[in-house]
């Protein structure tokens, strides 16, 4: 006799797992139900249901499509936040990174190493040391080691020395420090999934066209199924709206005035070879308004970011010609080989959700996060950092969870490693032994224990039944056609840019944009998901109109007219 399944648990995130997820939030009412499947948003539904909640998870688009695939990609507490007196939050920051790297996800979240050029005398050194020791201090707060190194003092000599490619005349000498970067696409990816295996009904490409009231209380939600079309109600005891830079549409529906509002600021990002210049380090560099990042990023560098307000289309924010021209303008301010318009690679924008206070400048307006009971039903959270994303997820839950009721268990995520997390060092220590046994090469191995952690064997699993899934994809050979398949099995990829966009990152660091790997990739994903030659061919020609598009958008002078170019491409769905 097969014993009665208790638990909903999976491993997969694929087209079954969705269908089934659909079907249960619209069969019975959920506890929690959170819109939105940004970072706040599936560290909402991970939180949820590990406090044994049932809880379903809308997202629109495709996972991170939004603001959590666009950001700097660092996991950092805000040097910057400490001139600004934030202790709270730099402290905050600091201690979720920790977590991050020793706990929650070892195999996403790696230690990079930063430089902080000085240019004054010796005020400035002392000045910039002491932010730097409570940086360092405030980081072993969480009752945990930190997880990196501690800052140190250089020489202009010792600078040049790790950094050759400055300008021998820029900087007087500097301090290294560490802070964490994490491929944000994959982890919030990877959130979904584990809050799926936890027993999250998940599911994407689900809009919420409407709430459902009794009174002036929100009960539910009016969704459609963006793949068929279908339109369905899904009942919640607790509605969590966690929509980022949507968040003032997402209230408007409610019918009722929200109680603060949220502002979008574009910040952009190039990508350029790792060759173009020789730096052991990453650079932080001040600007008249913010800092700017130059961050090591595998075989690229990332360099951003602006800080500009955005009130066009928010599901595509757009570079512009002179986004990309101050970017280069300020890096080539240090740099002794100057950096041009043909260096760069890739080129990306989001758009960061922040509080809208008084100052009509988005580089003043906080960066704290805020969780409120807008109407009875629905919490809204909003405001934040990608790296307190779980701290935002637990307030948003500790706020609902009071209209529910009997007794509810307090968060457990600071415990809870995602998917591959477990027995990742293990794992790690042994890519030799797991190279040689599925004769694979253990820089490929390293790659893959990177990205999917102890889940590599699966991917590797696939390779030993497919040899050919070993083949790189064309004009992207960081990348193996495993990974295709995988992402459409069990990441919840739906269509071609879902894994040229998101679960690799092909899009932004190929110098075709993926236009060479997009009919190979295509061609994988028809034969995992069912596609026929016309479906395939459609989704090429899609993703070919998009990096088209983008190209375009890049080289208009303003956002009015890069906006308008970069809608000329239409979405998958």
């Amino acid at each position: 006799m097969v014993p009665r399944k208790t638990v909903t648990r999976s491993n997969r995130l694929g087209p079954e797992e969705r269908a089934s997820a659909i079907a249960n939030m619209r069969a019975k009412e959920l506890d929690i139900l959170v819109i939105g499947g940004g970072i706040v948003g599936t560290g909402a539904a991970l939180d949820a249901v590990t406090r044994g909640l049932r809880t379903g998870i809308l997202e629109a688009r495709d996972w991170a499509s939004g603001t959590s695939s666009r950001s700097s990609k660092l996991v950092h507490g805000g040097i910057r936040y400490l001139e600004q007196l934030d202790f709270r939050l730099v402290r905050e920051a600091l201690i979720e990174r920790g977590l991050l790297l020793q706990r929650l996800a070892p195999h996403l979240v790696k230690p990079v190493r930063f430089l902080y050029p000085l240019t004054k005398g010796v005020f400035e050194r002392a000045y910039v040391g002491a932010g730097m020791l409570l940086y360092d201090a405030f980081s072993y707060t969480g009752l945990r080691p930190p997880g990196v190194p501690h800052h140190r003092h250089l020489t202009k000599r010792q600078l040049l020395r790790a950094a050759p490619s400055l300008h021998p005349d820029a900087f007087t000498g500097g301090l290294t420090y560490y802070d964490a970067q994490v491929d944000d696409a994959r982890y919030v990816a990877t959130l979904a999934r584990t809050a799926s295996f936890y027993g999250a009904h998940a599911a994407s490409r689900v809009e919420v066209i409407g709430f459902l009231k009794v009174g002036q209380r929100v009960t539910g939600v009016k969704a459609k199924d963006k793949e068929t079309g279908e339109e369905f109600e899904i009942l919640a005891k607790q509605v969590v709206n966690a929509t980022g830079v949507w968040t003032d549409d997402t209230q408007a529906m409610v019918g009722e005035r929200g109680q603060f509002k949220v502002r979008a600021s574009k910040g952009i990002h190039l990508v350029v070879p790792r060759d173009r210049f020789q730096s052991k380090l990453g650079l932080l560099l001040r600007t008249e308004k913010s800092v700017l990042f130059v961050i090591p990023w595998g075989r690229h560098w990332l360099i951003g970011t602006t800080d500009t307000t955005w009130d066009l289309d928010k599901a595509h924010p757009a570079a512009t010609a002179a986004d990309i021209d101050y970017l280069l303008g300020h890096v080539n301010s240090v740099l002794a080989t100057k950096l041009t318009r043909d260096d760069v690679e890739g080129v990306f924008a989001g758009l960061r959700p922040l509080l809208a206070g008084e100052s009509d400048e988005t580089s003043k307006l906080s960066r704290e996060h805020i969780v409120a009971h807008s109407v009875p039903g629905l919490v809204v959270v909003a405001g934040g950092k990608w790296t307190t994303y779980r701290v935002m997820a637990k307030d948003a839950v500790d706020e609902a969870v009071r209209a529910l009721d009997g007794a509810i268990s307090d968060s457990v995520t600071e415990n809870i490693g995602l998917l591959g997390a477990e027995g990742y060092e293990a794992a790690w220590n042994k890519r030799h032994k797991i190279a040689s046994a599925y004769g694979v090469h253990r820089v490929r191995v390293e790659h893959l224990l990177n990205r999917y952690g102890v889940m590599t064997d699966e991917l590797l699993d696939m390779i030993r039944a497919r040899p050919e899934l070993a083949d790189p994809l064309p004009g992207a050979d960081d990348y193996i056609g495993a990974e295709v398949v995988y992402a459409a099995t069990h990441e919840g990829a739906l269509h071609l840019d879902d894994v040229l966009a998101r679960r690799t990152r092909i899009s932004i660091e190929a110098w075709d944009r993926g236009i060479a790997a997009a009919p190979v990739a295509a061609a994988l994903m028809g034969e995992a998901l069912g596609w026929d030659a016309a479906r395939i061919d459609r989704e090429v020609a899609l993703y070919e109109k998009r990096v088209e598009a983008e190209r375009a958008s890049q080289e208009q002078p303003d956002d009015v007219a890069a906006d308008r170019v970069r809608l000329e491409a239409p979405d998958p769905v």
